[in-house]
């Protein structure tokens, strides 16, 4: 996962915003090699990725609502 800032971060910000993302990366390839799936952001709305992730019928969060 990689985000960049669109303004210039202190050292300070830069760090800490390097930190949470390989700490964010380890966690989802974690994840990823214990066959688990994870709930992320995509498109403005929260996505269920994984081999494992409920299908879209049993999945409430990316029901569409009426």
């Amino acid at each position: 996962m990689k985000i960049t800032p669109k303004v210039k971060l202190s050292k300070e910000s830069q760090v800490i915003l390097d930190s949470l993302q390989k700490a964010v990366t380890q966690a989802l390839e974690r994840k990823r090699r214990l066959g688990q799936y994870a709930v992320v952001w995509r498109n403005g709305g929260p996505v269920m990725i994984g081999e494992d992730a409920p299908k879209v019928s049993e999945n409430p969060v990316n029901r569409p609502t009426k």
